[in-house]
């Protein structure tokens, strides 16, 4: 046994001599992690014997099961608006979301019980709440296997990546097409956690590290939060999990090379969970232990690293709550966003960095170089990391939004993330600046249940719009606008847009047959000048269309009173600011 393994399991079961509360992965020696039914058996256990811990069903997943949620509160106190008021600081972490990934289920469980066992040997619990989910894809726990992480070194079995609607859920947070999602979503902003934490596995290379961290780019965080975070926060737990036997490096995205020559640091984009908490002013930080490294080591790599971040939140709690709370304020009058970035490669950080030699030897299966990394040849050394990234697209903040009420998925999702808004009390008619797609691609096969767009782009006209009484008007002067915007923009990285919301806009549902419009456009043509002139630069600059008779009647309908206005008018208007 791993001399470090049975440490810590001599530390964390104590005197209970492998009584009620030793888990399955004890058991096990560190060879299995439990199912969900166990796992829930187990925290309900907990919560029954300890009055500092409660337990609480918070709404529907896809599987049927309710997402639970778990509450260490020294004081007893469980309303959350209460807790905040005492100055407490939340801290929630997330399990599970790829359940063939438990080693957060696993962590998880056995720091509620050391908690609930030996308070005392944890004194960040006056000032901070412990959350725990402890299976977020409770549909992908349901599905056990022992075949799926392929290249995964333990538990014997474990869940699988897609949840009981094959969604990968770590891409629903912003699009939120599953329960689980909007789930999530209520109960993220009823605990408005301070540090969160989404524990996983990772792909991908190979390396000496057990733990890596992927988190937020700085420059995105922007402001206090993320100087707070760069300078500060990842230092310290960096620090805690050397420690702690366990030494990080930053998350090796290093696909389709080797990490030695150096890696760009991860997109934290919006769909993904710490990219979703960033919207609302929450540092998130994935955990990616190694796949290729035994499960107990995992497994105390992620204990360490939740335990250094319950510190480092009481270490720094009033200035982290203070300047949360700055952001917020500031955000509601801040004049340009972001909505989408782009890796900075004229710029990196250096990074020591502890890997493998990589070697092509022949393949016994194809006869051709494959990829190894020889375990016999560590190495460290220095490596360019590429964690800045610039904006790419910049949009102004107007004074309001307003979308008409048919839009009511959207509105729902709005609600659903605290986006405060009041419908018109009557009909009325706005100057308003109204987008219209100009161009746009479309991937070829799906990605998580949509066909995303990108490379979109704008033309923007202002218009005089007509709006009934009960379309809604969102003012962009609140703490969430950036949430807000980042959906609302079409060129956000993970807009509403992109992610096939307002799809139906692409398609005209009104046309015209030649032979009828063919003297229509003649007496168009002839009412107007500017037109006709229009139509003849045209056939000057573009012979195809020039030779084209059906491109001409469809230039005239476009620019004719016939055209429908919604086609490609992008619905959601902006009042700009005075």
């Amino acid at each position: 046994m791993h001399r470090s393994f049975l440490l810590f399991l001599l530390l964390g079961i104590g005197t209970l001599a492998f009584g009620q509360y030793e888990t399955r992965f004890e058991k096990s020696q560190g060879t299995q992690t439990p199912t969900y039914a166990e796992a829930m058996a187990f925290y309900a256990r907990l919560a029954q014997d300890f009055p500092q811990i409660q337990l609480t069903a918070k709404g529907p997943t896809d599987s049927g099961y309710p997402l639970h949620l778990v509450l260490y509160s020294k004081n007893r106190t469980f309303d959350i608006g209460t807790l905040k008021s005492q100055g407490k600081a939340i801290y929630l972490i997330n399990n599970a979301i790829h359940p063939g990934e438990p080693d957060g289920v696993d962590a998880s469980q056995l720091l509620l019980r050391d908690m609930a066992l030996h308070p005392e040997r944890f004194p960040e619990l006056d000032s901070v709440v412990v959350a725990i989910i402890p299976f977020y894809n409770i549909g992908g726990a349901l599905n056990r296997n022992a075949t799926t992480r392929t290249n995964q070194n333990g538990p014997e079995e474990y869940g699988f990546r897609g949840n009981a609607r094959h969604y990968d859920l770590n891409r629903d947070f912003i699009k939120a097409d599953t329960r689980n999602a909007r789930s999530f979503a209520a109960l993220f902003h009823e605990l408005d956690p301070d540090l969160f934490v989404d524990t996983h596995v990772s792909n991908g290379a190979d390396y000496q590290y057990v733990m890596t961290l992927d988190y937020a780019q700085q420059d995105k965080l922007g402001g206090p939060l993320g100087a707070f975070h760069q300078g500060t926060l990842l230092p310290f737990l960096y620090q805690h999990m050397k420690e702690a036997g366990y030494e990080a490096t930053p998350y090796v995205n290093a696909w389709g090379d080797t990490p030695d020559k150096g890696f760009v640091q991860f997109p934290d984009w919006p769909r993904y969970s710490t990219g979703y908490a960033a919207l609302f002013h929450t540092i998130g930080v994935m955990t990616e232990t190694h796949m290729l490294k035994p499960y107990p080591q995992r497994v105390q790599a992620t204990y360490a690293y939740l335990q250094g971040t319950l510190k480092a939140l009481a270490l720094h709690r009033k200035y982290l709550l203070k300047i949360r709370q700055e952001t917020k304020e500031a955000v509601k009058s801040q004049g340009t966003f972001a909505v989408s970035w782009q890796v900075d490669k004229s710029k990196h950080s250096e990074l020591e960095f502890k890997g493998y030699e990589a070697e092509y030897l022949p393949s016994q299966v194809s006869g051709l170089p494959r990829l190894h990394y020889n375990r016999a040849k560590p190495f460290t050394k220095m490596i360019p990391f590429y964690d800045k990234y610039l904006p790419l697209e910049v949009v102004e903040r107007p004074e309001a939004y307003v979308i008409p009420q048919g839009w009511h998925h959207v509105i729902e999702l709005l609600q659903l993330n605290q986006v405060q808004m009041t419908p018109l009390p009557q009909d009325t008619l706005l100057d308003v600046e109204t987008y219209y797609i100009a161009d746009y691609k479309t991937a070829a096969r799906p990605y998580e249940g949509h066909y995303w767009h990108t490379s979109v782009t704008l033309r923007t006209e202002r218009q005089k719009v007509p709006f009934r009484r009960g379309d809604w008007y969102i003012p962009a002067n609140q703490w969430t606008n950036r949430y807000l915007i980042e959906t609302l923009e079409p060129q956000g990285v993970d807009s509403f847009f992109k992610w096939n919301f307002f799809d139906s806009i692409l398609q005209a549902k009104e046309g015209f047959s030649a032979y009828v419009f063919e003297d229509l456009a003649a007496e168009l043509l002839s009412k107007s000048p500017e037109l006709r002139q229009a139509l003849a630069e045209k056939k000057k600059t573009d012979a195809a269309f020039a030779k084209s008779a059906e491109a001409q009647l469809q230039y005239i309908y476009e620019h004719s009173p016939h055209a429908e206005k919604e086609y490609l008018r992008y619905p959601v208007f902006r009042l700009r600011r005075k």
